[in-house]
């Protein structure tokens, strides 16, 4: 799983050789470390005149224990804008006003974020303007430097209050390999509550993983754990040797079931409900492929990798949610893929259940709304775990080269993003599709 290449940029010879022939040097990213500060730096705040947000965002993120500054200094680690009051767009001007004299100031990992109205909430020229942020957004992601990443976050009206665990995982290293995403903030969805503990936000939940034996579903336990939440582990009995390491090492429990047994969901919802009085959060992180080309493909191929990767969550969301043992402000949050979005040569089959599992999210956002829950989902792309230390090697370099961030990502980044969607902090967050991928090329 080893970069050996990134590693290779940090030695003396890769120090020398690198910037002579104009090689890619990815930054090493700052990645959460418990007791560490939310920013290395201050944070610039500024507003478009008449935004609805800055007041409300200087208190949050003065809560957090950041600088908050208005000025400008010589060295930045955010950039934070509020651009609520574009409401035609020569107002855009507002935005290059603020970014244009310090955009060069925002330091290692730094971070640069929007705020906007959701397009689809406004009318005429605002929408247009609003909807223009995007490709701003989207460009600064692709200039910044030295692994610092930018991101626009919608915030709907009457959502103000809702921010805060947005802002708190967007801004701090837990954000690591999220790049120029477009995040929806209470368009669907109930009035957020603040943990009493933002360290342990998961305190007294349950939370059922599964695919947690190993690779991203162990990290997903693992950081679910750190948070507080008791986790229970899921995965097929042949795994289940590698899963009881993972509910060991993390306190949690180990249930071995496949479930995409026509009894899985009824016989999960009876564990859940005896053994816990319930669930608190879903994780569907389960998942297969079965690569071939189309005109390759058996029928058990296909059959398998929708079964384990769609069909199955739904049988379980279904179950779970009908005989409510989802609790209030629960959480279900689904895994889809880059290959989900963009589709990929020989995965057919696998970018149908991923591009299903946004389906599922879609669908699912007023459901779960009305539920008093909300579902979303993140889109991993190049992930370094055994699955892609296995591709081509030249394939292998593409798929870490070609993002903004210019590396692949960790397991923890896929974790840390769920994480944030399970936080009760979160429960205006609904319907989000989040892409961890550094700004991928690949569906961009």
């Amino acid at each position: 799983m080893a970069d050996r290449y990134q590693q290779f940029t940090k030695t003396p010879v890769g120090k020398f050789v690198v910037p002579k022939l104009g090689l890619p040097n990815p930054a090493t990213l700052r990645r959460y470390q418990p007791g560490q500060p939310a920013l290395e730096g201050p944070a610039l705040l500024g507003a478009a005149p008449g935004g609805r947000l800055e007041k409300k965002v200087r208190d949050q993120l003065a809560d957090a224990g950041i600088n908050v500054v208005t000025t400008s200094g010589d060295r930045h680690a955010a950039l934070v804008f509020d651009a609520t009051g574009v409401t035609e767009p020569g107002g855009l001007r507002a935005v290059y006003d603020f970014f244009h004299p310090v955009i060069r100031s925002v330091g290692p990992s730094g971070r640069v974020v929007i705020l906007g109205t959701p397009p689809e909430q406004v009318e005429g020229r605002e929408r247009i303007a609003q909807r223009a942020l995007e490709g701003f957004v989207r460009s600064v992601g692709k200039e910044l430097k030295r692994g610092a990443t930018a991101q626009l976050v919608y915030v709907a009206e009457g959502a103000e209050d809702a921010t805060e665990s947005t802002l708190r995982f967007l801004l701090s290293a837990k954000s690591a390999f999220v790049d120029a995403q477009v995040i929806r903030i209470g368009a669907e969805g109930k009035t957020a509550v603040a943990p009493a503990n933002w360290e342990k936000p998961l305190d007294g939940k349950v939370a059922l993983v599964t695919g947690a034996s190993r690779g991203i579903g162990a990290a997903i336990a693992d950081v679910l754990a750190r948070d507080g939440a008791h986790v229970v582990a899921l995965d097929i009995p042949a795994q289940g040797a590698d899963l009881s390491k993972v509910a060991n090492k993390i306190g949690g429990s180990a249930l071995q079931l496949d479930i995409t047994s026509p009894s899985a969901p009824a016989k999960l919802a009876e564990y859940l409900k005896e053994r816990h009085g319930g669930v608190d959060v879903v994780v569907h992180n389960a998942g297969i492929t079965r690569d071939k080309t189309l005109g390759n493909m058996s029928e058990s191929a296909w059959d398998s990798v929708i079964a384990v990767n769609l069909a199955s969550q739904l049988a379980v969301n279904d179950k779970l949610l009908g005989d409510k043992i989802l609790n209030e402000n629960g959480r279900v949050i689904g895994v889809s893929s880059i290959a989900g979005i963009a589709g990929n040569v020989g995965q057919a089959n696998y970018a149908t259940s991923k591009a299903g599992v946004i389906g599922m999210v879609n669908v699912g956002a007023p459901q779960l709304a009305e539920y008093g829950g909300t579902i979303n989902a993140v889109a991993p792309g190049f992930i370094e775990t055994k699955m892609t230390a296995a591709v081509p090697l030249f394939i292998r370099e593409a798929g870490r080269r070609l993002s903004s961030l210019g590396q692949g990502g960790l397991p923890v980044d896929v974790a840390e993003t769920i994480a944030w969607y399970a936080n009760p902090a979160s429960a205006a967050v609904n319907g989000n599709v989040v892409r961890v991928c550094g700004q991928a090329l690949l569906g961009a």
